[in-house]
């Protein structure tokens, strides 16, 4: 280990629990981390459902959290959008998500700005169309994410990379990206914790969004063997991790042992 963090960024579906489950041990391994003085705060890519929500699943899994220790795209976009004087935003999200734009005025037609992320089966040729033509008029085009394939219910799913890609090739224009990788999400979950970026690590199980995403930054990256991780994508890749554990459940042993 290049050196002992002093604080972790973790990351949730794959990493901390997966469907309706929590990773075993993770409950307990979160609990030793804290009492043995390395916070923790929850950095996902998840845009489906608002970060109280989250917040909720953590409790029924006897993972005490609160909000404001869970970052989201839909959080850093807000942060993009009030900085761009942005009033009118298209969201495509489960209208559950429209909470964390409660501060703007969510329109279907005239947008200043569309913000991309997890429609999941909603995704149809009549959504992309329209998302196109805003695109193609110049509104602005915000990803909240890039990853490419989630896994749910054991089967490989398209994640809202697929559909930011084919929005991108179409128009010819590159989205803002505000989800992981891009580096405001990592600064400021560690700026919450009162440490810089090379004081923490992250802990996922997306090479790329986790592990690459977080070392561009100076951010360690630490890759779990749950959720989407695959041997042969890790042999494969130019990316290194800081370090490979089984799970989550293995850190406290790694790092207070």
């Amino acid at each position: 280990m290049e050196r002992r963090p002093s604080g972790l960024l973790l990351d949730l579906d794959g990493t901390v629990y997966e469907d309706d489950g929590l990773i075993a041990g993770a409950d307990a391994a979160i609990e030793a981390l804290r009492a043995g003085g390395i916070p923790v705060r929850f950095v996902t890519n998840t845009t489906r459902v608002p970060r109280v929500t989250i917040a909720g699943w953590l409790e029924d899994f006897g993972v005490p959290a609160v909000a404001d220790e869970i970052f989201t795209p839909p959080l850093a976009a807000v942060a993009w959008l009030k900085g761009q004087e942005i009033r009118r935003v298209a969201v495509c999200l489960p209208e559950g998500s429209f909470a964390e734009f409660a501060e703007f005025d969510i329109v279907d037609h005239d947008p200043q700005a569309v913000v991309v992320g997890d429609l999941g089966p909603a995704w149809n040729f009549d959504t992309m169309n329209r998302v196109f033509r805003w695109l193609l008029d110049g509104v602005e085009f915000v990803a909240l994410h890039r990853n490419r394939y989630w896994k749910t219910e054991g089967e490989w799913v398209l994640d809202v990379g697929a559909f930011v890609a084919a929005l991108e090739y179409a128009t010819g224009r590159e989205a803002t990206l505000v989800g992981k990788p891009s580096r405001p999400m990592f600064e400021a979950a560690a700026r919450s914790m009162g440490l810089a970026l090379s004081d923490v690590a992250m802990v996922g199980d997306d090479l790329q969004a986790d592990i690459a995403g977080a070392q561009a930054v100076g951010v360690q990256g630490f890759m779990v063997r749950t959720g989407k991780f695959r041997a042969e994508e890790l042999k494969s890749s130019a990316v290194q991790p800081d370090q490979v554990v089984d799970s989550i459940a293995a850190l406290p042993d790694l790092l207070l042992g």
